[in-house]
């Protein structure tokens, strides 16, 4: 795509106004503005931190965890006193807060005139990641829970050493207003948890305090970035300005960032979560995000013990909606969710046991913050409710709801799919649609690859995202979408439900990303008697004259022990789950159909040459595991049909 072209398209698609506050950005970086309004934190005296949180009682949270969960805890945090952490919910690491060498001012590393420090995969979220201090939640509930002073010591040890290492707008650890914002709540939450602590010394408390106030008069001076952006971005940045207003009600400029943290707030929160309460991000995981830094806001302005103003019933009737979006998408006996779109290990206030995966904690808290109710039964996912504001008698009380209604979304007693459909008012992040997950009694049968990595080296640069690898067809090997960068496609691909039976049995939708070499491609879910389904899979191919199209079916699957029999148009996969053996019957319109399983990048059945990124499936970021990846090919002038059933044990 040429230059102009990328450019045209950009405009059309992403709005002159979006474009114009990121050349703002770029402009303020280039002429050194952003280097003169940065240099030093005012550093006012006599700054107090004011406690604005309500916490939980020791016994209600010893209640909630119960005995193993208490005994979890403290593993985890005696990891961290250990000098491990676990990032983005993976296996425990060195915990890394400072970097060698010496270090420049912040614009110097986004302007590119010094290279970001040499970090794990070349990609500077690794470095990030610590410094959002993530791991200071784990401390302090330990503390909180046990009153063990070694977590009390233990945080003010790395919060120094940060602090030592990273002195304001000096280093990569700036360059980000939401990764500054996301440590300043961090910080603030922890100042008042280990408040009591005979190791919060006023000195160590002034070091705390006027480090926040560094953060947050770091915020402003780039907000036009974050606006630019439109996502969660300027979510944390504008909660990272009420919170620092609400911490700090003495500083000069208080008032100033609680009125533009509060302004930005609202505005967001009406913009980003659309009428279905989905997200603009199209995101299972930012979603996620965006739940919790509406249940951190809707804590501080509705319950903290420094404001009680309320947040509008606009904003909170559409993080209702939101709630129950996420509620639908979220598995009720393993509590994961669809892995929709992109997902970068994001767990702002990771305030609970459960793991990264489990997106019980906060559906649970904000369905019971936005919604009084409560998707899940009682159990240790509670504990995130708790630190937003709740009691337990008051949870403990709230009847189980049901599963919230999906229009995308099929169900039985025992299994339940979602079918991807979106007519897309923001940039997508993956070219997914018609995607189908398929889940069966906690097991994610038919999965989505999820992400990996955004910044290594080819041929591990954000590819998960592509049509290719997700549950659905593509034609002539081509994207559903323009790829336009790493994080950017452009000619949206449109789709749409036309049909659904009265019985929430059958959904039909259809895209329209094969129009323009008239191929129209219409999926339709079925789900019958027991646990059966049938996805089928029609490929219209209109005014073509006799051009031969190359048809692919996808499938991603867990890595299980397989069989694979394949006959003329016909494909039988029967996988060993944990649950018993299940099948997979594929039978394709045309008799020249090709099949290859893939596993890890390597092909293990069939003929020809198989992509390194084919065979994967990512959790979480910056973790990859083997799985294995189905295609069927035909080769055809006409119009085409896949059938694809599932059958289990």
């Amino acid at each position: 795509m040429n230059r102009f072209s990328l450019t045209y398209k950009a405009l059309r698609l992403l709005g002159p106004k979006s474009l114009a506050q990121y050349a703002i950005y770029k402009l303020g970086l280039v002429t050194g503005h952003y280097r003169r309004v940065t240099k030093n934190p005012s550093s006012p005296d006599g700054l107090v931190l004011n406690p604005i949180l309500p916490l939980p009682l020791k016994d209600d949270l010893l209640k909630v965890l119960g005995l193993d969960g208490q005994a979890q805890l403290l593993v985890e945090a005696d990891e961290i006193v250990g000098g491990n952490v676990r990032l983005f919910g993976g296996k425990p690491v060195p915990l890394q807060l400072a970097h060698e060498g010496e270090l420049a001012h912040w614009t110097d590393y986004e302007t590119g005139k010094v290279p970001y420090p040499s970090v794990k995969y070349n990609d500077i979220k690794f470095s990030w990641e610590p410094a959002r201090f993530g791991w200071a939640f784990t401390l302090g509930r330990a503390y909180l829970a046990s009153g063990d002073e070694r977590y009390a010591i233990a945080f003010w040890t790395y919060t120094e050493l940060f602090l030592e290492s990273n002195p304001p707008y000096l280093g990569p650890q700036w360059t980000s207003g939401q990764e500054v914002a996301i440590r300043l709540m961090a910080l603030v939450w922890a100042g008042q948890v280990f408040g009591a602590s005979s190791e919060s010394t006023p000195e160590r408390m002034e070091k705390l305090t006027d480090a926040i106030a560094a953060h947050a008069e770091r915020i402003p001076h780039t907000l036009i970035y974050a606006r630019s952006q439109n996502n969660n971005h300027l979510l944390s940045e504008a909660a990272g300005l009420y919170t620092a207003a609400l911490a700090l009600p003495h500083h000069p400029q208080s008032e100033s960032w609680r009125a533009e943290g509060w302004k930005w707030l609202e505005w967001a929160l009406k913009k980003q979560i659309y009428k279905d309460g989905s997200y603009v991000q199209h995101s299972a995981n930012y979603h996620r995000l965006m739940l919790q830094v509406a249940l951190w806001v809707w804590t501080l302005a509705n319950l903290s013990p420094a404001r009680r103003g309320g947040t509008p019933y606009k904003v909170e009737s559409q993080l209702a909606l939101a709630a129950k979006w996420l509620a639908a998408l979220t598995d009720r006996e393993s509590g994961q969710a669809v892995n929709l779109g992109a997902n970068d290990g994001a767990y702002i206030f990771p305030l609970t046991i459960c793991p990264f995966t489990d997106y019980r904690p906060v559906v649970q808290a904000a369905s019971l913050a936005f919604n009084g109710e409560k998707p899940f039964r009682d159990g240790p996912w509670n504990e995130m409710a708790l630190w937003f504001g709740q009691k337990i008698s008051m949870i403990e009380r709230y009847s189980l709801a049901a599963r919230p209604l999906h229009k995308f979304l099929l169900q039985s007693q025992n299994s339940w799919a979602y079918l991807r459909a979106v007519k897309f008012k923001s940039r997508p992040s993956h070219a997914d649609q018609l995607h189908v997950d398929l889940w069966w009694r906690g097991l994610n049968i038919a999965r989505d690859p999820g992400t990996y990595l955004y910044n290594a080296n080819p041929p591990w640069d954000n590819p998960l995202t592509i049509t290719q690898l997700h549950n659905t067809v593509t034609v002539d090997g081509r994207e559903q979408m323009s790829r336009a960068g790493r994080f950017l496609y452009l000619d949206w691909a449109l789709a749409g439900i036309i049909e659904s039976s009265k019985d929430g049995t059958q959904m039909a939708a259809r895209l329209q990303g094969y129009k323009s070499i008239g191929v129209i491609h219409t999926r339709t879910v079925t789900q019958s008697v027991g646990d059966r389904w049938q996805v089928e899979d029609l490929l219209e191919v209109k005014n073509n004259g006799a051009r031969l199209r190359d048809f692919r079916l996808h499938w991603l699957f867990p890595d299980w022990e397989w069989i694979l029999d394949h006959q003329g148009q016909q494909v039988e996969l029967r996988l060993k789950s944990p649950l018993g053996w299940m099948t997979i019957n594929i039978i394709s319109s045309l008799e020249n159909a090709r099949i290859t399983l893939t596993r890890a990048g390597e092909r293990i059945e069939g003929e020809g040459m198989v992509s390194p990124i084919m065979g994967w499936y990512s959790p979480t970021y910056g973790q990859k595991e083997p799985a294995l990846s189905l295609t069927v090919d035909v080769s055809a002038a006409v119009t085409t049909r896949f059938t694809t059933e599932f059958i289990f044990s």
